[in-house]
């Protein structure tokens, strides 16, 4: 004969289920930094406080991380200006590149619009060709 024993529920306990009515930040960024560093502090135990050389490193930590951030947008909005400063300098250019068909088109560069999407637009007559599909360029 075997005895089971059912595990006791917890005393106190309780699990909500249910959607969280917050959307959930996969984004590290210096509010969601400071958020846990306030929780941190504020659950430390108080006989032994966090050590300062902590703080400081964790401030080191946020300050890095913004510059970081400020780093990748500069070096984002540097590529967008050189992508727009090269598809201006083939206006007027004779400019091959391959067409959805996969045969070979040419044409001379009339005009360039710039698409936040899909980056600059080159107008070869009557057609758009996006500049990342611009196999050579020659002088018209």
């Amino acid at each position: 004969m075997t005895n089971t024993i059912a595990p006791a529920a917890p005393q106190g306990t309780s699990l909500q289920v249910g959607a969280s009515t917050r959307p959930t930040s996969q984004q590290y960024n210096s509010e969601l930094f400071l958020k846990l560093l306030t929780t941190q502090l504020a659950n430390q135990d108080p006989s032994s406080p966090m050590d300062s050389t902590q703080m400081i490193a964790q401030t080191s930590q946020l300050a890095s991380m913004e510059q970081l951030t400020k780093l990748t947008q500069t070096t984002s909005d540097t590529y967008s200006l050189q992508q727009r400063t090269s598809a201006a300098n083939v206006i007027g250019e004779q400019v091959t590149w391959t067409g959805a068909d996969g045969a070979t088109q040419s044409g001379k560069v009339t005009s360039v619009t710039f698409d936040s999407t899909n980056g600059p637009q080159l107008k070869v007559g009557d057609q758009t060709v996006a500049l990342s599909a611009v196999t050579t360029i020659s002088a018209a």
